[in-house]
């Protein structure tokens, strides 16, 4: 593994550095004193503060504080990552247009920019596959509610295939998103695009519902579900022994 590390870097050298590293495909990170603001499904600010930004070369962007695991601010994966100097200040700006989202972090002071060739070609060996949850509903289609009834599996719609299509027990569609680990906000995101896909669709009006299976939930992701008006089911891939 290759790794270049410039310490207290001026703004220009710094901005230059992390687009040395973009464009080479690195796990960039940068250091030091800065604000975030995020625009996307909702809008949110951070004042100035020392964290830790990484950017990786799949497009994913974190903002890390001195506490927690979890980072305060994120992107996913396929976002795209700029940075420019502007009023003095280091800017990375972390974009995607499906849905809209923007990550703006401004850097007031640098104190480190870090890029790092990464090689990993080892897969993570991991108990509980989203299959496995897949066929765990199939199975038992009570463990998302009683009366759940499955009609199709990856069931095409404008917007992706949807793992589990089915009705309740009033009849009612029922749209089922499966994910094998704790969610965050973009499984949410996902299932709300299937669910309004299959509402534009509908000619009926009938009513469509959406609901995540999974482990667990961030708390973020749980506002948002009751915010669009969709459900959380908690489900492990494989039984408890």
């Amino acid at each position: 593994m290759d790794a270049t590390v410039v310490s207290e870097p001026g703004v220009e050298a710094a901005r230059d550095a992390v687009r040395v590293g973009l464009d080479a495909g690195d796990v960039v990170s940068v250091f030091g004193r800065c604000r975030v603001a995020y625009d996307g499904r909702a809008s949110s600010t951070l004042g100035a503060g020392d964290r830790l930004l990484l950017l990786k070369p799949d497009g994913t962007a974190l903002v890390h504080t001195d506490e927690g695991h979890q980072p305060v601010n994120w992107q996913p994966p396929d976002c795209d990552h700029a940075a420019t100097v502007a009023d003095g200040e280091l800017v990375v700006h972390s974009s995607r247009s499906t849905p809209d989202e923007e990550l703006y972090v401004r850097f007031e002071a640098v104190e480190q920019v870090s890029r790092y060739a990464v090689t990993d070609e080892s897969t993570l060996s991991v108990e509980g596959t989203e299959e496995d949850l897949r066929q765990r509903v199939l199975a038992d289609p009570a463990l998302v509610e009683a009366g759940f009834e499955p009609r199709a599996t990856e069931r095409d719609t404008p917007a992706g295939a949807v793992d589990i299509y089915g009705v309740d027990s009033d009849g009612r569609t029922v749209v089922v998103e499966l994910k094998r680990r704790r969610v965050g906000p973009d499984a949410v995101g996902q299932l709300g695009r299937y669910v309004d896909a299959l509402r534009r669709d509908s000619h009926d009006g009938a009513s469509i519902r959406g609901i995540l299976v999974a482990p667990s939930v961030t708390d973020r992701a749980r506002e948002l579900l009751a915010e669009e008006g969709l459900e959380f089911v908690a489900v492990e891939p494989t039984p408890s022994e």
